[in-house]
């Protein structure tokens, strides 16, 4: 027999406390055009012409980037992802800076988009059948490919660390990878304890190529604070633990990335956000302190608007 009505979650495409700003947050969009050379008439973008765009595009050495990107926006590169990874460590430096990609994973939730689009038709045995099928996350061998193919790449890197959450988890490579990803805990998807807490106290940037803001994941860390007491909802997964899968259920925030957008876009006026071009694609970098700070009020003055009704 189907169970009870299961709660919607809107699971991101992927304690009150206040943020020190990484810069002035009085400044306004700025535009870096990149000179174009010989490498744009060429077949495929190298990795040496990607890292000359984002260094003009802002990225410094040493520096933590959230990358959130679109390869098909990027266009054709010599060794396809591997390439933008080449460009994005040479940029920050051998070595120096961090590489962090989200790897979120939906299949083996029971309260996702996905699961309930693929259940909507099914009988109560065929549900039942369903479940059994799912995959349990681990997370040295879950993919990440409905992140993206370089959010695969990052996770496969020699180098790479995965943090441990079994639906919202990140990957990094770098100098920070492991320190970033250490100690996630299951029941606490992207709020102060998650890496995006940790990459916020190390001044982290976050990095659009080709996407626009409503796959920006770091909002998600102000839907934590905006409110003392913000709405939350159960969740319900299957984990590997010591090769045996199991499920695992626990209360978090409700996760809503439905006006990420219209957030960003507003953003704009308040944040230092700089825009350019990386490949053929049109790419923003910005303060990830400063984009969860002004998320943070704008989510207390839109959305307890509509909460209150």
């Amino acid at each position: 027999m189907p169970g009870p009505p299961l709660p919607r979650e809107r699971t991101p495409r992927t304690e009150g406390r206040r943020f020190p700003l990484a810069r002035p947050i009085a400044a306004r969009t700025v535009f870096r055009p990149f000179i174009a050379d010989t490498n744009r008439r060429a077949p495929s973008h190298t990795a040496a012409s990607l890292a000359a765009q984002l260094r003009g595009l802002g990225l410094e050495e040493g520096q933590t980037i959230l990358v959130h990107t679109s390869l098909r926006a990027i266009g054709r590169m010599k060794a396809g992802p591997a390439t933008l990874m080449a460009a994005l460590l040479t940029a920050l430096g051998p070595r120096k800076g961090t590489v962090v990609v989200p790897t979120f994973t939906s299949s083996n939730s029971t309260t996702s988009r996905v699961y309930r689009e693929a259940i909507r038709d099914l009988s109560g045995e065929a549900v039942d059948r369903y479940h059994d099928s799912m995959p349990a996350f681990e997370a040295r061998t879950t993919p990440s490919i409905e992140c993206g193919l370089f959010s695969e790449e990052v996770r496969t890197h020699r180098r790479s660390v995965r943090s441990d959450h079994p639906q919202t988890s990140f990957a990094a490579v770098g100098a920070q990878a492991r320190r970033l990803m250490a100690d996630h805990p299951r029941d606490h998807h992207l709020g102060l304890l998650s890496p995006l807490g940790k990459m916020v106290d190390s001044k982290a940037m976050v990095l659009l190529l080709g996407v626009g803001y409503d796959r920006c994941s770091a909002f998600h860390l102000a839907e934590y604070t905006y409110t003392e007491q913000p709405p939350t909802m159960l969740y319900r997964c299957k984990v590997s633990d010591a090769g045996k899968a199991s499920w695992f259920q626990y209360s978090d925030v409700l996760l809503d990335d439905s006006d990420f957008a219209l957030c960003g876009t507003d953003m704009e006026r308040d944040v230092k956000v700089v825009s350019g071009m990386v490949g053929d694609a049109n790419s923003r970098i910005f303060s990830m302190a400063d984009a969860v700070q002004f998320a943070e009020q704008w989510f207390r003055a839109k959305r307890r608007r509509i909460e209150k009704g």
